[in-house]
């Protein structure tokens, strides 16, 4: 086991343990919500993965870390994937952090975490902050159902195309976007949506200039058109669900669903449905889900 260092308080947190892969969820801002829990491993582990070494390095210095730091990022996650193995294999344990928040949300991850899970060695997650929970804790709007998006494409079309394939989704929306495409994403959101569709816009999460705007799609686009100030800095678009709607199949609808049920899945059924008879594909879709768990 690698000794444990100096910094860390070992007599509240048990020492980490070798050979382990840990996920930790590290401030999207404010460095005071940074756990204990991960306090410690950051200064316990051999090796700590991020995807930009310049950004990570401050925090590990502020924690008194003296681990090593290497990048894992999109462009070399499948080989740096390799060297970590090697590591995790020789008995090192590994801490995988992202830029801030918690790991594989909308960051890298997921082909290291594969290879760590493939090879059986223990993957072990460290919560901390996350830009999702903290947005939807304030945004005001439905929480016990919500569907995370990301970010939205970055091209005008497939941006708009995504959209168009959420306008129907009754679940809280959750999506990311960086300063300069907000205002684009806004407009791409009211000719999806509507402008009314209520939306929580979090700028700058536990940053010295969080902001919170309440309201509808078409009032927050206008409030950033009209304060260049307010477009910069990261965001969190907490978008109101559609709103419940009266599943209308005719009889003649239901019965070719109910038919394509019995040999297809619900979404393949649907979609099927919708050809034959021209309804709402999403329509049918819910109604496929009711008939499949009646």
């Amino acid at each position: 086991m690698r000794r444990t260092s100096k910094a860390a308080d070992a007599s509240s947190v048990d020492a980490v343990p070798p050979g382990r892969l840990y996920v930790v969820g590290t401030p999207i801002g404010n460095l005071q919500d940074l756990t204990e829990r991960a306090r410690q491993v950051l200064c316990d582990v051999a090796l700590v993965a991020a995807e930009d070494t310049r950004h990570s390095r401050r925090l590990l210095e502020h924690v008194g870390s003296r681990a090593r730091c290497v990048s894992l990022h999109q462009h070399n996650e499948a080989q740096r994937s390799v060297q970590i193995l090697a590591a995790l294999s020789a008995g090192d344990s590994v801490a995988l952090i992202s830029d801030a928040g918690t790991p594989l949300i909308s960051d890298p991850g997921y082909l290291l975490l594969r290879a760590v899970r493939e090879a059986g060695i223990t993957a072990v997650p460290v919560p901390g902050p996350s830009a999702v929970t903290a947005a939807l804790s304030v945004a005001a709007l439905p929480t016990e159902r919500f569907c995370f998006e990301g970010f939205l494409p970055s091209r005008a079309r497939a941006r708009d195309e995504r959209l168009q394939s959420l306008r129907d989704e009754p679940r809280t929306l959750v999506f990311f976007e960086a300063p300069h495409r907000v205002l684009a994403t806004l407009q791409s959101m009211c000719s999806a949506f509507g402008g009314e569709r209520p939306l929580t816009l979090a700028r700058e999460l536990t940053k010295q200039y969080e902001t919170l705007v309440y309201g509808d799609l078409q009032a927050a686009l206008g409030a950033l058109q009209a304060d260049p100030g307010r477009q910069r800095g990261e965001f969190v678009l907490v978008v109101a669900g559609a709103a419940p709607a009266a599943v209308k199949t005719s009889v003649e609808s239901r019965r070719v669903l109910e038919v394509l049920l019995e040999e297809l899945a619900p979404a393949k059924a649907a979609r099927v449905a919708a050809r034959l008879t021209g309804e709402s594909r999403q329509a049918l879709y819910r109604l496929a889900i009711q008939l499949s768990e009646a």
